[in-house]
């Protein structure tokens, strides 16, 4: 019991700054009774909550064993039970994190306290290509610090992966996941850790079966309220597997401590679509079928991650470390897509073509960085100094094939011809910090600065375009203990947002938006914000705590879309048929003969610029405890709810930012049946209504609720067995699109379509056994 305790106070330990050099300390001497066992956390009854953690800078931290009972795949399923986070994905896709409800590209992730590339252009890393398995605990960081990347808007999701040094032993699990149209798929992990050639090594294996299946309804209409024009039935797959390989590697060197970290994970994904349209509102029939529409996207994914660390603390109280990590990112996407029309004005439709379209994507995407750093006792403060070096490229070719046949019953001919689409991004940055941190009496505080420098090249082609960044970002902290339960977080930061990958190439792409074609602009400027964050928490008797936070950004140079004032390609092609048509009934006319065609535009070229401003602000409500008060140690509560709003001003008013989830709702609880060896428990999600407002479209989103629910058996001190069921309430995601060929016609409401879209998916349930040893 005494080994167990020992245990348990050691991983809160080493989730805290203030026990950091304790840790350190303790490190000297590998040994594995010092590590927790893994037989401790993968097969124990007891229930684990949110820990509160001794950082001056508002930090929430979540260790795995908060999530495992309810058995995530990935850290997606991990992070849509934390405060504010939302996702804006298909129905059990959680993929792209949205801090506070902001787009992806607002919330920097971090493995390992890392940045790493993603596939999105918005820069944003998908989080569930991360394996659940390989992570230790997941940190919240509500507002930024110098010593870390200022690329934290919404603020920063540290992924932080399981270390050699903190556990001992090893567990291997199994298991298979069953989805409602009979699929299932396996699971299965090995971890294991322990002394290897002087120092500590972990190591660790998983191979998880992803799998999808959706069914989808669209109704069309003129406008809101008018005539009935389509309806499309879709049925949507999402069939894949991620393995992923993750290795720790920790002992002392010389004067100092050496660290090796690695995360390998690889994605082979098939993402099926295929779809039928219809002009009646019910029938199936033949002789109301309007299209037959199938796609498929085959995609693999690589990304690996490597970091090596090196320390050396000095007998004055001082510590220098030293960090090497590289990252890469590939992905390589086939999507060919194949429709056969049929014409309507036919009674029933004939066949009016047959057409497909191959796209075939490559990306490449590496990032190199280095940090030195150094920190020493200044009277009763302490200051650290440092300088972040990072170097990215991204590399993306696009290639494009058409092809179409007008013969009925024909194969569509080959695709030979492609139109090629190349581009390189690179950034380098230099960012040196300064920080100055102490703590007297009550109070707790840290101030900083960080200077950002950036060198970037854009190509394009043959075109080449250069940008410099320099930015200061100073930041300053504030924790004041009320007593030994309560205490006050104030924050404020400064902080950036770096320009979409698309957003920056100036590649024209016509019909981007609507009738509208859009070109990037290379010269964009970062976007800026001011954040606060004020907040309360309060520890409930020894392991519950319950906390509440004010938060306010203020974003300038917000990055919108602007006219260009030229023609799109669509208003040129009318403007020439125009003309056409006035010299076939005109014949030598010119421009000056009286009622030759005038280019009148009705839709345009529109860029990227930096021309908003915008707020975002709202509440956040933690709550994680037993019910001990009132005589239910065995029963573990949790409770998180986040209100969250905004404001942007644009061509057409006034909005929130797009598809900011209105509220994040998480409510659940865990019963623990000792004198059984056995829990369950229950878990409720519910996301608030997004608006998005774009030129030519707006779109509404709702998500139902989520209901999940697990029971766990334990058998002695090494085996567990656990059955969950996720989407118990057969979430739908319904969509409002409002759809217009132009902003003029988008600001009279003259609509080219308006649909009401519905996705639906069915419970999914996993059954997975775990050996602890």
């Amino acid at each position: 019991m005494t080994k167990r305790l020992l245990a348990l106070a050691l991983l809160n330990a080493l989730s805290t700054a203030a026990l950091a050099d304790a840790a350190t300390d303790l490190a000297a001497a590998p040994d594995p009774a010092g590590a927790t066992e893994l037989d401790k956390v993968v097969v124990t009854g007891e229930i684990t909550y949110r820990d509160r953690t001794d950082d001056t800078a508002p930090v929430l931290v979540y260790d795995l064993e908060y999530f495992q009972r309810f058995e995530p795949r990935t850290v997606g399923d991990m992070l849509k039970r934390v405060p504010s986070v939302s996702f804006i994905s298909d129905v059990l896709e959680y993929d792209g994190a949205r801090l506070r409800g902001l787009d992806p590209g607002y919330t920097q992730i971090l493995i390992n306290g890392k940045k790493v590339p993603g596939a999105g252009d918005d820069r944003s890393f998908f989080v569930d290509r991360i394996p659940a398995e390989v992570v230790e605990r997941i940190e919240i960081v509500r507002n930024a610090s110098a010593n870390r990347s200022g690329d934290a808007v919404a603020g920063a999701i540290n992924i932080v992966l399981r270390d050699a040094y903190e556990f001992d032993g090893g567990y291997v699990r199994a298991g298979i996941s069953h989805f409602d149209d009979g699929e299932i798929k396996p699971t299965a992990a090995v971890v294991a850790s322990g002394e290897l050639a002087g120092g500590r090594v972990l190591a660790g294996v998983s191979h998880q079966g992803r799998y999808n299946p959706k069914k989808k309804v669209s109704l069309r209409y003129d406008e809101p309220g008018g005539d009935f024009e389509n309806r499309e039935d879709q049925d949507d797959t999402r069939d894949g597997t991620d393995d992923a390989f993750n290795l720790s590697y920790v002992r002392e060197l010389g004067a100092g401590k050496l660290s090796l970290t690695g995360l390998l994970v690889r994605t082979d994904r098939t993402e099926t679509e295929h779809s039928q349209e219809y002009n009646d509102r019910f029938s199936t029939s033949r002789d109301n079928l309007l299209s037959i529409n199938d796609q498929v996207a085959d995609i693999e994914q690589q990304n690996y991650a490597v970091k090596a660390e090196y320390g050396v603390e000095h007998a004055n109280g001082g510590k220098t470390e030293v960090s090497f990590n590289l990252a890469r990112m590939k992905d390589d996407t086939r999507n060919v897509e194949e429709e056969i029309g049929y014409d309507d004005e036919d009674a029933p439709p004939s066949f009016d073509g047959y057409e497909g379209t191959l796209l075939l994507s490559a990306l490449r995407d590496r990032e190199n960085g280095a940090t030195l750093s150094h920190a020493l006792p200044v009277g009763a403060a302490k200051l650290e100094f440092g300088i972040d070096y990072l170097d990215k490229r991204r590399d993306f070719d696009l290639r494009t094939s058409e092809v179409d046949t007008d013969e009925e019953g024909e194969p569509l001919p080959p695709y030979d011809d492609f139109d090629l689409e190349a581009s390189r991004i690179e950034e380098r940055r230099v960012d040196p910090y300064l920080m100055l941190s102490g703590r007297g009496g009550a109070f707790a505080w840290e101030t900083g600065l960080r200077y950002e420098t950036t060198r970037s090249r854009i190509e394009a082609g043959d075109d080449r375009w250069d940008k410099d960044y320099n930015l200061p970002l100073p930041s300053a902290h504030l924790r004041w203990d009320l007593g030994d339960s309560d205490r006050l977080n104030l924050s404020v930061a400064r902080s950036v947002r770096r320009p979409n990958f698309n957003y920056l190439l100036p590649v024209l792409r016509e019909g981007e938006y609507g009738d509208n074609d859009f070109i990037g602009n290379p010269q964009l400027e970062l976007e800026k914000a001011w954040g606060i964050d004020f907040g309360f928490e309060h520890r409930l008797g020894k392991r519950g705590v319950v906390g509440v936070n004010l938060f306010y950004r203020d974003v300038e140079d917000l990055i919108e879309l602007t006219n260009t004032g030229d023609p799109s390609e669509t208003a040129l092609e009318d403007f020439e048929e125009e003309v056409e048509e006035f010299l076939e009934t005109h014949p030598g006319a010119t421009p000056q003969t009286p009622g030759y065609p005038v280019l009148d535009p009705d839709s345009y070229v529109f860029s990227a610029a930096n021309v908003g401003d915008g707020e975002v602000y709202g509440i956040e409500f933690d709550l994680s405890t037993p019910l001990t008060a009132i005589g239910m140690p065995n029963t573990g509560v949790f409770l998180n709810y986040s209100w969250l709003d905004s404001r942007v001003d644009d061509a057409l008013g006034e909005r929130r930012f797009n598809d900011q989830a209105r509220s994040v709702l998480n409510v659940g609880f865990i019963q623990d049946l000792p004198s059984i060896d056995a829990n369950f428990g229950v878990s409720y999600r519910r996301q608030g209504r997004a608006y998005a407002r774009l030129l030519a479209e707006e779109v509404q989103t709702r998500y139902g609720a989520d209901l999940e629910a697990f029971v766990e058996k334990r058998f002695g001190t090494q085996w567990s067995v656990r059955l969950t069921g996720t989407n118990l309430l057969n979430a739908s995601k319904d969509e409002t699109f409002h759809k217009f060929d132009t902003l003029g016609d988008q600001i009279d409401r003259d609509y080219d379509e308006y649909e009401i879209e519905s996705e639906k998916a069915g419970a999914v349930y996993q059954l997975v056994a775990r050996y602890a040893w």
